[in-house]
């Protein structure tokens, strides 16, 4: 049996044993006390305290902001230097806002940029946009994919996120506890073509820049992963949080040997979809991953939030999606998914590893959270 039956199957005796014992009683006295459930329901949903850590907030509306407190969540804006929809200045400045108007519900991940990156003082500018932008209330640093699949050098070779240049910043942030948040690389359906392609033909079919298929010069995915684990052997105490299941959502089975070398890395969960496929293809793996990595995940959508004429229906939307993955991970009801052949069932995880999903994890791993709450 592999390490991760053999966590799971212990927590199992453990909670057993919890039961049995307080099914008789203290020894000695009269009274027998009732265990609390070792799960939870769907009607626990609106009571616990849940955070989302990884939306993208683009409009200055509030309908957003105001369903997600009503369904008892908070959550990281967070910035990115893409070259599509509203620029890094802007994002920033709708985050900041949003924080000054809903503080301890919302809160943001800044990002600096590498456009820049052929000037002599690049390092310097890039590290007073970091100290701007901590001083100004951002909670972690975000780097996006445009590095490995966009900027280059002035040779036209493509910057990865373990060139040199990088080591000062990185040494900056795991000196002063500020969390990295990347999105390194792609699903590696990025590569394949479109009709091979499991759960990703959408997104790059709109996106043809970067489907990499059709781009054989750009780094490989192997490039991206050796590129981000150099960097993460460089840097051993950053506290690093890998976008997207670290870029491996396509198998557990990698994502656990990295979290098994890299102590301080953690990933968020922005890949529900193939969650849901691996959960379909083999619930009890998928089920011991989460109890055996319970520390090193935080719950994330991904969502992209735009001003929208219709609040209304985009919140009913929100609201469902919410609720479905609370059934998945809290409950095993019989769940279908988009893009999913047939029926699969929720993992219901003990409570403990749900409230790590849904929040202690995202204070552990961005202490700015937990220090703007008290």
């Amino acid at each position: 049996m592999n390490g991760i039956g053999r966590s799971f199957n212990h927590r199992i005796l453990v909670a057993g044993l919890f039961v049995l014992f307080y099914s008789h009683g203290w020894e000695g006295s009269s009274q027998t006390a009732v265990p609390a459930p070792l799960f939870y329901t769907l009607a626990d949903f609106d009571s616990v305290k849940k955070f989302d850590t990884h939306i993208h907030l683009n409009t200055m509306d509030t309908a957003f902001i105001q369903q997600a407190k009503a369904d008892n969540f908070h959550f990281l804006d967070i910035v990115d230097d893409r070259p599509f929809g509203i620029n890094r200045k802007e994002q920033e400045k709708i985050a900041l806002h949003q924080v000054q108007s809903f503080p301890g519900t919302v809160f943001y991940a800044a990002t600096f940029s590498v456009r820049n990156w052929a000037d002599a003082n690049w390092n310097e500018q890039a590290l007073q946009e970091i100290k701007r932008a901590m001083s100004a209330g951002a909670v972690a640093i975000k780097v996006w994919k445009n590095v490995g699949m966009e900027q280059k050098d002035s040779a036209g070779k493509f910057i990865m996120i373990d060139n040199p240049r990088f080591d000062p910043l990185l040494d900056y942030l795991a000196k002063n506890n500020i969390p990295l948040v990347a999105h390194l690389g792609e699903p590696k359906d990025c590569w394949l073509p479109l009709d091979k392609m499991v759960l990703h033909k959408g997104y790059y079919s709109q996106h043809p820049e970067y489907h990499m298929y059709v781009h054989p010069e750009y780094p490989s995915y192997d490039d991206h992963i050796n590129a981000r684990d150099h960097m993460l052997e460089k840097h051993p105490d950053l506290h690093f949080i890998g976008a997207h299941l670290g870029s491996l959502e396509w198998s557990l089975v990698e994502l656990a040997k990295r979290l098994d070398k890299f102590s301080n890395m953690a990933v968020d969960l922005s890949r529900m979809p193939e969650i849901f496929l691996h959960t379909k293809n083999n619930r009890q793996q998928t089920r011991d991953f989460f109890i055996r990595y319970q520390d090193r995940l935080l719950y994330a959508t991904d969502v992209q939030v735009a001003a929208t004429s219709d609040p209304v229906a985009m919140n009913k939307s929100m609201h469902e999606n919410r609720v479905k993955n609370w059934r998945f991970f809290a409950t095993d009801d019989t769940l279908r998914a988009s893009g999913i052949e047939g029926p699969f069932k929720g993992l219901q995880l003990p409570k403990e590893v749900v409230d790590k999903i849904y929040r202690k994890n995202a204070e552990k791993w961005l202490p700015g959270v937990l220090k703007k709450n008290g």
